[in-house]
């Protein structure tokens, strides 16, 4: 038996029972300015594989489901963890997909947050920029390209309605997620921009096709994941958007010194988006995040810069410090 169907067998496991309980992790690090996400492959020779989380059944060995947790990533990528938390338990029979026979399971999903190391395993593990499964969310260059097709096919499939009341549900939803219809983008409106997709069948995962797109699919809406992979990252990402606002969970992602274009740059990774470089370090230096170090960088490939280092008193100091600050928007 292969890697990948060993723990393929594992997973499909907690499937095989209608109340079992599943543990999904979602490992994210921030390396070279870009967020990345700890995938595994899932599936055997017959069904092909697929990019899929670090998942497994809760076992009666697992005290806890946290510890149960962190034995299956452990096993599959050889990741220790550090900071997590629960993000969500989903039980919805329709969005397991055909990759899961139909079978209902609850899955507890938990959020990491890691500095990257080599992964390796039982599952044949990868970092992946979270970007390459939901290209959309990428704002830092300007406008994604992949917007304007989803769009039209979102304002199209509003158009179907014939019930009057059903359009302007659906013109309301693309609104509030989408920004369209005299709407505003909201950057941690991740997950319901990805469930408004499967629920206009514009994704694979809509048609239980969580295997290998086409090339054209891919640019436009994304990498497919295994089973409800993509919904479960869609949330974290959602989650860790909205939290670095108000928590200095950022550098839990930072290395011990780091410059303050370094924090800028994972900053707008997480976010989607593009800062303003002076109004970002005004509200570091009035949050009390940081504070210099007697070391500068080498300059090899720059200017010299200080180096800073994350200042934990400002955890007792202030009830909810993060990083607020307003998104530069780039011509479309």
């Amino acid at each position: 038996m292969t890697t990948a169907e060993e723990t393929q067998r594992h997973q499909e496991g907690a499937l095989s029972n209608p109340s079992a309980v599943g543990l999904v992790a979602v490992i994210i690090a921030a390396t070279d300015g870009e967020p990345r996400a700890l995938t595994v492959q899932v599936g055997g020779q017959a069904k092909g594989r697929s990019d899929g989380l670090p998942a497994g059944p809760l076992v009666p060995e697992h005290p806890t489901l946290e510890r149960g947790l962190r034995a299956w990533v452990e096993r599959q990528t050889h990741q220790r963890l550090g900071y997590v938390e629960q993000l969500y338990t989903f039980g919805d029979r329709d969005r397991q997909g055909d990759d899961a026979g139909g079978l209902h399971s609850l899955s507890v999903a938990y959020l990491a947050l890691v500095r990257e190391v080599r992964p390796g395993g039982l599952a044949e593990a990868s970092w992946r920029n979270w970007y390459r499964y939901l290209p959309w969310e990428d704002w830092r260059e300007g406008r994604p390209e992949s917007l304007g097709e989803i769009e039209a096919k979102l304002l199209s499939w509003m158009e179907t309605a014939t019930d009057p009341k059903l359009r302007r549900r659906r013109e309301d939803r693309l609104a509030l997620t989408f920004g369209l219809c005299g709407g505003t983008w909201n950057e941690e409106r991740v997950l319901e921009r990805y469930e408004l997709l499967f629920e206009a069948g514009l994704i694979p995962e809509a048609q239980g096709q969580s295997g290998e797109a086409q090339d054209g699919d891919r640019r436009t809406t994304g990498q497919p994941m295994a089973l409800d992979h993509r919904r479960v990252l869609a949330t974290a990402i959602g989650r860790l958007r909205g939290k670095i606002k108000y928590r200095p969970v950022v550098f839990e992602l930072m290395p011990p010194t780091f410059t303050l274009f370094q924090l800028q740059r994972t900053v707008e990774a997480l976010s989607g988006t593009n800062l303003h470089k002076q109004n970002f370090r005004r509200l570091v230096a009035q949050q009390g995040l940081v504070e210099e170090t007697d070391a500068i960088t080498s300059g090899a490939t720059g200017r010299p810069a200080r180096l800073v280092r994350f200042r934990r008193e400002v955890l007792l100091e202030r009830p909810a410090p993060g990083f607020r600050l307003r998104a530069v928007r780039r011509p479309a």
